[in-house]
């Protein structure tokens, strides 16, 4: 039995008006017909649209779409009240036509990178056509590998169309800094400061490293690889490696977003005091001399102050570097740990006697820089959260 349809509904469908597109519009539509030489597609309001057919056949001349598929499209023109869209710009008998209304209309076009030329890259739009791209415009940021474009194709739109075709310009910067502009207002609403994240390695600085939260990149910087120092990013990461993160910084205003992989990481110092005894000896790396002492590391993110006046054991010398070098192995005692302000005095462990001496605390409170307020551990980030 045929389903009785409401009065809202057929009044609904009495009132339907064909949408009305603009040149270059974008749209998503469902494909409802293939015929031999046409695609066509469903706008609503009982429209249709059409598109050549050879636009959907792959190298092996295979249809790449079926009935059903849904497709993104621009329009082109209206003929005879028949709308023609185009998914991108390939070979045609009118190529003239095709790239100035591109131009005019901004309707991005597939075309592949050909080779490095003088100032960018030479684009081959098809066998009879080709533009220019500038290095600025094929990316929204600074090339460092260029042979990573060549031989790829990629969506562009054209910038500049003059001398009846002979001087066409195409850019990819539009595209992509669209794209990037959507990414940032999907990711203004689902990212929050404290929360884990994952990424790519995009590059690695000496400063830290560039991370892909997908489309939007955020900085990893040195100081929140790891516990330890870091005296070489690329040593621990490179492009293309998998980041796990916490967010410790958002600033959409400058666009910088800041992340800490040490946030994920057990808190050395949290052990501390249940894996060494006042009054135990080990032995541990010098990582830094001063003109008060010696800093050295007992392991990654902890580290000790062997005081100026414990390296001298009696003599005068003026700066801890008189008697030691960084990354020498020395044995010593652990005099003193202060948990709370995660501090660690040291002897050499040959010392039998008090070497102490006044001023020692001042020294080390003096080169240690307060801790900024968005470090800590990562169970600091989430109890700062819930405040």
């Amino acid at each position: 039995m045929e389903e009785t349809k409401s009065f809202a509904e057929m009044l609904e469908e009495t009132n339907l008006v064909p949408k009305h597109f603009d040149a270059g519009e974008k749209t998503e539509a469902i494909v409802v017909k293939i015929s031999p030489e046409w695609i066509f597609i469903d706008l609503g309001a009982k429209s249709e649209g059409y598109l050549d057919k050879n636009e959907f056949m792959d190298e092996e001349g295979n249809l790449t779409v079926k009935e059903g598929d849904t497709i993104t499209a621009y329009f082109i023109s209206s003929r005879h009240g028949e709308k023609l869209f185009t998914t991108k710009l390939l070979t045609s008998k009118s190529v003239d036509d095709f790239l100035l209304n591109a131009y005019q209309n901004q309707i991005p076009l597939e075309a592949a990178v050909e080779k490095e030329i003088k100032g960018g890259f030479s684009i081959r739009i098809n066998p009879n056509a080709s533009g220019f791209c500038p290095y600025s415009q094929m990316d929204v940021r600074r090339i460092d590998d260029v042979a990573a474009y060549v031989g790829k194709k990629f969506e562009f739109v054209v910038a500049e169309y003059s001398e009846n075709g002979r001087n066409i310009i195409l850019s990819r910067r539009p595209l992509l800094e669209k794209i990037e502009q959507e990414k940032k207002s999907a990711l203004k609403e689902s990212l929050k400061k404290g929360m884990s994240v994952s990424g790519v390695v995009a590059s690695v600085q000496k400063f830290g490293a560039f991370i892909d939260l997908g489309g939007i990149q955020a900085l990893l910087p040195v100081s929140e690889m790891g516990w330890g120092r870091v005296d070489d990013p690329k040593v621990l990461y490179s492009p293309g490696d998998k980041v796990e993160a916490v967010v410790i910084n958002i600033d959409w205003e400058s666009n910088r977003i800041t992340l800490s992989a040490k946030a994920t990481l057990p808190n050395p110092w949290d052990e501390v005091v249940r894996k060494y005894a006042e009054g135990s000896v080990l032995k541990g790396k010098v990582s830094h001399l001063t003109n008060f002492g010696a800093f050295v590391t007992i392991e990654a993110g902890v580290e000790g102050l062997l005081h100026i006046s414990k390296i001298a054991r009696g003599k005068k010398i003026k700066h801890a570097c008189d008697v030691l070098k960084a990354g020498e192995e020395v044995e010593i005692r652990i005099e003193k740990i202060d948990r709370e302000n995660k501090k660690i005095s040291l002897d050499m462990a040959g010392n039998d006697k008090d070497t102490s001496v006044a001023g020692e605390d001042e020294d080390f409170r003096s080169y240690i820089a307060p801790a900024p307020k968005t470090m800590g551990t990562f169970g600091d980030l989430l109890r700062n959260k819930k405040i």
